[in-house]
């Protein structure tokens, strides 16, 4: 990739009113690179982003089931190559292996959903992000905007200025932007 990136602009909002009108506004639009910045986690914001459920919890099912079937299949795999009979017991006993299972269960299903959530949250940023406002973290809501052109970005700045913003920060070259 190119020095230059994305256009694009950040704008703060005082409400999260104005801010969820101007996501929504922008994703009727068609626009798609959109970031949310709020001072609290707010689910209001992730359904104006489109966001479903979080796929980490696959990797967590994932790695629970893998975890599970290795829990049974190490010890039943070891005592087929060590066999000790005891008290006329079947070699194979599941009813045993089942505190073991439930143990791989977990263990791998924590290391996946760990794995899931780094993946998911594409750690580690080569490139950190740059344009931030500290306001975001004392109240401010913020979006910030990028366009494949100066002319999407100005149909962009139309929307969101329709929402009243209460600080715009252009970025025109993308460099602040990862």
């Amino acid at each position: 990739m190119s020095d230059k990136g994305r256009p694009g602009f950040l704008a703060s909002f005082e409400y999260l009113d104005s801010t969820l009108e101007a996501i929504e506004g922008l994703r009727k639009e068609g626009f798609r690179d959109l970031t949310a910045y709020a001072p609290f986690p707010e689910h209001h914001i992730e359904e104006a982003l489109g966001y479903d459920a979080s796929p980490v919890r696959v990797y967590t099912l994932a790695g629970g089931l893998v975890g599970g079937a290795a829990g049974f299949a190490f010890p039943a795999f070891t005592s087929l190559d060590w066999p000790l009979v005891t008290g006329g017991k079947p070699i194979l006993s599941m009813p045993a292996y089942v505190v073991i299972a439930f143990e791989m269960a977990i263990l791998l299903g924590v290391l996946a959903t760990v794995i899931g959530l780094f993946i998911n949250i594409r750690l580690p940023h080569r490139q950190p992000l740059v344009i931030y406002d500290p306001e975001f973290s004392s109240g401010r809501f913020g979006l910030y905007v990028g366009a494949k052109d100066a002319e999407e970005l100005e149909r962009a700045r139309q929307i969101v200025n329709r929402c009243e913003p209460a600080n715009v920060e252009e970025d025109p070259e993308g460099k602040h932007y990862g």
